[in-house]
């Protein structure tokens, strides 16, 4: 009864002081991200901003550029990439050690078994010379639990499961920054197969040339000279397409990397399918954008970690509550080892506290809040680098179009004069020189065309990664 009312009364008191327990330090409040916040991006009117969310990556979103080709290669990048593995495993980690960290919500409790053999020697100033030795026999249960009344468990617990959120966005972050590096990859090979079309029909073109030179010559009706001109154009236009397959090379090897594929492996064949930029709305975008952009929803978690962490230092000044208890069998013979007589146990609750730390305490707490403000800082310079971003390449798209406006208008011009040229080469009345000056001027043209087209893809395939996964909200 003794025993049963004692246990009665500590239970008691350890509700008690669950019931009034606390947890020391701030609660978490998301700060403000920049002062002040613009309501719309500065090259677009319409486009909204909003706060970030989950990081979560809106499914599929190079779909937008209707590519069969590069929406197989897109869904490789999460089930084989090695870095989007070594970021999952990092998330499976931090996902761990959030149950670690619960783990100290409940009692710890352990048992082993040992046997002791000891020798006492014996008291000579008795007359006893003689030892003796003993043999103990022992098997505890001991179980201990500290009180969580400050909140420091919870606390981490907190941290934990804000870094699991930040593992996830980062996860996400190099997903998307690994698909949209892959997308950019195939466009640029894209474009390569474009030029490489280009010169194909250039060639034929300057083939064609050489063989209308070489008959006037025999003729006699054009001098050696302008068959020479002939022959080093068309030559130089070869090279320069032989030349094309070393970029292209590169690209396929860097999209087998990406895809977690050996470049003997891989091969892409060449297509003649034009790529199309996808529209991007000028007005009435959605709001909620930038929730999207991982790597800003992983700063703000963060911050609430490192929010916790505050209130894990301050909890360091309050002294720490832990129930203790043990029970079990000790003998000094094998025989009783397990006999009733044998057992014993005990209970109680312990508390300590730090009176005197030299100053330790209150330097973590101080790293706590310059560690914390160091996340705001972070986070505020992840969303201005957001903005960045996104108006860099909205400014990209936007200017960009204007010059390839103006681009076509040249290669129409630059072929007429093409035309022209030739006629008058025909008629007599210019050299082969400036055919030939006629037709360079308009392969350049077409060639800086392609170009543009190329710097159009790669800016809205940034301008998806700068918004979290593309302008269509889902």
């Amino acid at each position: 009864m003794k025993i049963t009312g004692l246990i009665f009364r500590i239970m008691l008191i350890l509700c008690t002081l669950l019931l009034t327990a606390c947890a020391v330090g701030p609660d978490y409040v998301r700060p403000t991200s920049v002062k002040p916040m613009p309501t719309t991006y500065k090259e677009l009117e319409g486009w909204k901003v909003a706060q970030p969310g989950d990081g979560i990556i809106p499914n599929r979103w190079w779909e937008l550029y209707g590519d069969p080709i590069l929406n197989s290669l897109v869904e490789q990048v999460a089930i084989s990439n090695q870095t989007v593995a070594s970021a999952e495993a990092q998330f499976r980690q931090a996902r761990a050690l959030v149950q670690a960290a619960r783990a100290g919500y409940f009692p710890s409790i352990s048992v082993g078994a040992s046997v002791t053999r000891s020798y006492k020697p014996g008291n000579a100033d008795a007359g006893n010379n003689g030892g003796s030795t003993d043999t103990n026999f022992q098997l505890p249960l001991d179980a201990t639990w500290e009180l969580d009344l400050w909140g420091r468990i919870r606390r981490g617990v907190e941290a934990s499961q804000a870094n699991v959120k930040a593992s996830a966005a980062d996860l996400a972050a190099v997903t998307l920054s690994i698909q949209a590096e892959l997308a950019g990859d195939y466009f640029q090979l894209r474009v390569l197969d474009a030029q490489k079309q280009l010169f194909d029909a250039t060639t034929t073109v300057y083939r064609k040339s050489l063989e209308l030179n070489n008959k006037r010559y025999i003729i006699g009706v054009t001098a050696k000279l302008d068959v020479l001109q002939a022959e080093t154009q068309l030559k130089n236009a070869e090279a320069q397409m032989i030349d094309l397959g070393v970029q292209r090379a590169q690209l396929e090897h860097a999209i087998a990397l990406l895809i977690g594929k050996p470049p003997a492996a891989f091969s892409l064949p060449a297509t003649s399918s034009a790529t199309v930029i996808p529209l991007i709305p000028t007005t009435g975008l959605p709001s909620e954008l930038l929730e999207r952009r991982p790597d800003i929803a992983s700063s703000e978690r963060r911050m609430a970690a490192a929010n916790a962490q505050i209130g894990i230092a301050k909890a360091a000044y309050f002294p720490t509550i832990s129930l203790s208890a043990a029970a079990g069998f000790t003998a000094s013979s094998l025989a009783s080892w397990f006999a009733w007589p044998s057992r014993f146990w005990s209970i109680g609750p312990a508390m300590a506290a730090t009176l005197f730390d030299g100053g330790l305490r209150s330097a973590l707490s101080d790293q706590a809040w310059a560690a914390y403000d160091a996340t705001v800082a972070t986070y505020r310079e992840t969303v201005l680098t957001a903005f960045q971003e996104v108006e860099d390449n909205l400014a990209a798209l936007r200017i960009l179009e204007e010059e390839a406006q103006v681009q076509a208008k040249t290669i129409c011009a630059a072929q007429q004069v093409v035309n022209i040229t030739t006629n008058q080469y025909q008629t007599g009345t210019v050299t082969y020189l400036n055919v030939i000056v006629a037709q360079s001027t308009a392969l350049a043209n077409e060639r800086t065309a392609l170009g543009l087209l190329g710097r159009r893809l790669a800016a809205s395939v940034l301008l998806v990664k700068a918004l979290g996964g593309g302008w269509i909200s889902e």
